[in-house]
């Protein structure tokens, strides 16, 4: 089971730079195709928050 429907994945995109998004089911995260930035999904449903957003080591350099 995934950790959100496709059909909302599908459309979800990154607030920051509007990407397209792939679920990491193991991490129960949403990442960003283009700047890697990692959203929590709690309960279901995706915190597209930019704040809340993990970002990674490369793009804090």
């Amino acid at each position: 089971m995934s950790i959100i429907k496709k059909e909302l994945l599908d459309i979800l995109v990154c607030p920051v730079d509007k990407n397209p998004l792939k679920a990491l089911e193991k991490e129960m995260k949403l990442e960003c195709s283009s700047c890697g930035r990692k959203y929590p999904v709690k309960d279901g449903i995706p915190v597209m928050l930019i704040d809340a957003a993990e970002i990674p080591k490369k793009a804090k350099e």
